[in-house]
C-alpha cells in the first residue's frame, strides 16, 4: 500500500474498531495530511523511508509556516500513534520520531466561573417559552459536568430521576454514569412535564423533535450571560470546567474528579489541581500579613 492507502486504512479502523469520534478522526487526517504532503515534496515513497533527522526537518517546517506550538504536539502526537500502529503490524521497523520533540507549550488554564457567577448563570429567569429547557440545560451542565454532545445526545430513558442519576455516552464511546444534583432534578422533572417524558426522545429537542444544535445552546448560553451582566465568555464546556474546579475545591479527591469527567488519563484531570492552587494563592495574597500588597 502507498502511505495515502496506509493511513486511510488506519483512520477507518480508527472509527470503525475504536469507535474514535468524526471529529478525532477528521482531526488526525489533517494533520496526517501535512506529513504526507512532506514525504511527496522530499520524494519519500514509503514511512519506512522516515527517519528522526527528516522529522525535525518536517516540524520545522511547520513551524516556520507558522503552526502554533500547541498544534506542532498535536501534529506530533498524530504522527506517533500512526507509527506506533504500523509499527505493531510490522510495516515500519523502527521509530521515525524516536527523540524528536516539540516546542514547549504553555500550559494555558481553563477560565471558569465562581460560585456566584455559577449560581447567577443557572438560575437565569430567561422568560418566555425557552425559560424551562434553558434552566434544565444550564442545571444539568453544571450539576454534572457534561460535555456539550454528551448534553446532546441524552434522552429520557438515559435518565434516573428518582436515583438521582444519569448515563452517558463519552468520548470513544464510552459509558459512564454521574449524578445529577436536586436542583437539576427539579428543573428536568419540570421540562419535562411541559416537554412529555416519551423514553427515546431527545431531552433537549430542536426543530422537528431532533437533538437541539450545538450552536444553538452556544448562543442561548451567551446571551443569558449577557443578561445577567457575567463578564466572561461563556460557553458550554466553561460549565464543566466550573464543576470540575468546584467539585475538586470540595472534595480533594481528584480521582473522584477524573471518574466524574470521564477522563481516560488523570493527568488531564490533574490541570483543575493548578486552578484550585491559584484560588488558594489568591486568598495567601489577600490575607497573609506578610504577603499583602501595600
Amino acid at each position: 500500500m502507498t502511505p495515502e492507502q496506509q493511513v486511510d486504512f488506519w483512520l477507518g479502523r480508527l472509527a470503525d474498531e475504536r469507535h474514535a469520534s468524526p471529529h478525532t478522526v477528521s482531526g488526525y487526517r489533517r494533520d496526517l495530511a501535512k506529513l504526507l504532503r512532506f514525504m511527496q515534496a522530499q520524494q519519500l515513497s514509503s514511512f519506512d523511508a522516515l527517519d528522526p533527522n527528516r522529522m525535525r526537518t518536517f516540524v520545522a517546517s511547520e513551524h516556520r509556516a507558522g503552526l502554533a506550538p500547541k498544534s506542532l504536539q498535536r501534529l506530533l502526537s498524530s504522527c506517533r500513534s500512526l507509527f506506533r500502529q504500523l509499527n505493531r503490524e510490522g510495516l515500519l521497523a523502527g521509530d521515525p520520531l524516536l527523540g524528536v520533540r516539540g516546542p514547549k507549550v504553555r500550559r494555558k488554564l481553563p477560565q471558569v466561573l465562581d460560585v456566584d457567577e455559577a449560581n447567577a448563570l443557572v438560575e437565569t429567569n430567561s422568560g418566555g417559552k425557552l425559560a424551562v429547557r434553558d434552566r434544565a440545560m444550564l442545571e444539568l451542565f453544571y450539576s454534572s459536568g457534561l460535555r456539550l454532545s454528551e448534553l446532546i445526545g441524552l434522552r429520557w430513558l438515559d435518565l434516573d430521576l428518582d436515583g438521582g442519576e444519569v448515563r452517558v455516552l463519552g468520548k470513544g464511546s464510552k459509558t459512564r454514569i454521574v449524578p445529577v444534583g436536586r436542583h437539576a432534578i427539579a428543573a428536568l422533572r419540570a421540562l419535562g412535564a411541559e416537554a412529555g417524558m416519551q423514553a427515546d426522545s431527545p431531552i433537549f429537542r430542536g426543530r422537528g423533535g431532533a437533538p437541539i444544535n450545538p450552536r444553538t445552546i452556544q448562543l442561548r448560553m451567551k446571551a443569558l450571560a449577557l443578561q445577567q451582566g457575567i463578564p466572561k465568555h461563556i460557553h458550554p464546556h466553561l460549565l464543566r470546567h466550573t464543576f470540575a474546579s468546584h467539585m475538586l475545591e470540595s472534595s480533594g479527591d481528584l480521582r473522584a474528579v477524573q471518574e466524574l469527567l470521564g477522563h481516560a488519563d488523570i493527568a488531564t484531570t490533574q490541570i483543575y489541581t493548578h486552578l484550585d492552587f491559584q484560588h488558594l494563592a489568591r486568598v495567601y495574597d489577600a490575607a497573609h500579613p506578610r504577603a499583602r500588597r501595600k
